[in-house]
């Protein structure tokens, strides 16, 4: 599902240039829940926004299902972006006059969906994550992991190949930061492909798999049981 290689990030030029990614090799199947950890400034974001596509390698390759990202123009990354890859970050960015259900079927309207066709592929993901009572529920009316749960849902209801979250639980506190990885798992458990970057080794090991980070390169990668 995803591969990278020889993964090469470095930004600045001459006695300023910083490598933050150093020719890094990394395979992730389809179907997989795997978390990147390790210490600040070790490249954990920085390797997942080359993955997802949301950056360029200084040098290297991404393959995304078998396509080469390097051969594809810009507006194709996007297209590719937005038909396949689900994206959740700190922010919930949520549109506070909007319902829940509204906030998820936004991108879809924005891109040619019907509102019925989108509000109901939205409750469908809301429902999917625990949020079923919830849809019509302003943001203000909602807990901190509940909102970052309705962002969960805006990131699958088009049901993408692959989910990527950056820190998904870094504003919660530790009720609300279960309930958003007790979401991640049952979305893993009925198949989607999930990568994880998180500083919390508890979170970590709530994935099938962790590869941690450090200057750059990969330093452990272990597969172990969901808990």
């Amino acid at each position: 599902m995803i591969r990278a290689e020889k993964l090469l990030k470095t930004y600045g030029k001459g006695d300023l240039e910083l490598t933050v990614l150093k020719h890094l090799d990394l395979s992730i199947a389809k179907g997989e829940f795997v978390a990147i950890i390790g210490p600040s400034g070790a490249g954990k974001s920085t390797l997942m926004y080359q993955l997802s596509l949301l950056d360029e390698p200084t040098a290297g390759e991404v393959y995304l299902d078998g396509i080469r990202a390097s051969e594809l123009s810009q507006p194709e990354k996007t297209a590719f972006r937005l038909k396949n890859l689900g994206y959740v970050f700190q922010d919930y960015a949520l549109l506070p006059e909007l319902t829940a259900a509204e906030n998820v079927a936004l991108p879809m309207i924005m891109e040619g969906m019907t509102l019925g066709g989108a509000i109901q592929k939205a409750e469908d993901a809301l429902a999917r994550i625990g949020l079923a009572d919830k849809f019509k529920n302003l943001p203000s009316q909602l807990s901190g992991g509940q909102q970052q749960r309705v962002s969960i849902a805006r990131a699958i209801a088009h049901h993408p190949s692959i989910l990527f979250a950056d820190e998904p639980t870094a504003n919660l506190d530790s009720g609300n930061s279960r309930l958003v990885l007790d979401s991640f798992v049952a979305l893993n458990e009925e198949g989607q492909t999930i990568v994880m970057v998180t500083h919390e080794e508890e979170y970590a090991r709530r994935a099938k798999r962790v590869i941690t980070l450090k200057d750059g390169t990969i330093v452990s990668d272990h597969r172990q049981g969901q808990k």
